[in-house]
């Protein structure tokens, strides 16, 4: 019989092979059409599946922030992401943009300092100066000519970072509900507005490719919180860096996109670091907070509910999901 470790393993193994052919997708449409509109309809078409897992939240109470000036930077930082992301995906290779999106959880653990008051030991702080270290061997500033993509990404990662940060504070005095529908509120409202000045008509089989995207993104985040329930969070948490195999696979399949070796040499770097944060941030008293282990989802975008966030919405008891 297999084991609930190795059973989550799995489940976030497929989770993250459909979230990397749902980042196909946006690559692919993103040749055609600007990333504003790309996000505009993605959220179009997220919104009625987000519906159906917020009619679950039964806590009383009202839609108005406890912590509004914390939202309103989760917000921005979201939304943020989201277009930065898909820009990046646009422009480069796919296994480029996950490496330096990989930087995430570095980023968290800085942020975590001031934010969340945590402590960073010596042996985090190398981890962190090795994985940002593998961030420039991926970029090769001076070297390869940096453009707009690169520029994108790493605001993605950033803002992901500052975005799950701020959840990880807030996140379990918010309602959930607060903390989903702002973000797809505000990428409705904000891309809405841009994609007037970059609209190109979309025929129907795109528009199919961009209700695809809601459903595989939806699709994604039920089968992570199935792994999350089965495994640890330090078994399930390492497996988004199996998203850098299929941006491979894809990307030599579909877009005859072929990473050097400095971008994998990087990518290791950056993989190993993240992981070993991971590993340190499930041994006892090394974390309070552990910011990393509880960052459940990917590069957070507004559009699809974080992990975290639907765990509570299914009455997940377990401490620290947050």
């Amino acid at each position: 019989m297999m084991s609930p470790n190795i059973k989550g393993a799995l489940l976030s193994l497929m989770s993250f092979g459909i979230y990397a052919t749902h980042d196909v997708i946006v690559k692919t449409l993103g040749a055609a059409y600007s990333p504003f509109q790309i996000v505009f309809f993605s959220v179009l078409f997220s919104f009625p599946l987000a519906m159906v897992l917020l009619i679950r939240d039964t806590e009383p109470g009202h839609l108005r922030p406890i912590h509004p000036w914390w939202t309103a930077l989760r917000t921005v930082s979201a939304v943020t992401t989201g277009a930065s992301a898909f820009y990046a995906f646009s422009n480069l290779p796919l296994a480029q943009v996950y490496a330096i999106l990989f930087a995430a959880p570095l980023l968290i653990t800085i942020l975590s300092i001031p934010i969340l008051g945590e402590r960073v030991r010596l042996r985090r702080w190398m981890a962190v100066i090795v994985g940002l270290c593998g961030v420039l061997v991926v970029l090769r500033p001076g070297a390869t000519e940096l453009g707009a993509g690169h520029l994108a990404a790493l605001v993605a990662a950033f803002c992901s970072a500052l975005a799950s940060i701020i959840v990880r504070k807030i996140g379990n005095e918010e309602r959930p509900v607060v903390l989903v529908l702002y973000p797809m509120l505000t990428n409705f409202l904000v891309m809405g507005a841009l994609t007037a000045f970059v609209y190109v008509p979309m025929p129907l089989d795109h528009l199919a490719l961009n209700a695809t995207m809601a459903v595989l993104g939806f699709t994604a985040s039920v089968i992570i919180i199935y792994a999350y329930k089965a495994a640890e969070a330090v078994i399930v948490a390492p497996m988004q860096y199996s998203q850098i195999l299929w941006a491979t696979v894809f990307g030599v399949l579909l877009f005859d996109e072929i990473p050097d070796a400095l971008t994998l040499v990087g990518a290791g770097i950056i993989i190993a670091s993240g992981v070993y944060i991971v590993l340190r941030e499930g041994v006892a008293d090394t974390s309070e907070n552990t910011p990393v282990l509880q960052n459940r989802s990917r590069f957070e975008t507004g559009m699809i509910p974080r992990i975290s966030l639907l765990l509570r919405l299914r009455k997940d008891k377990r401490p620290n999901a947050s």
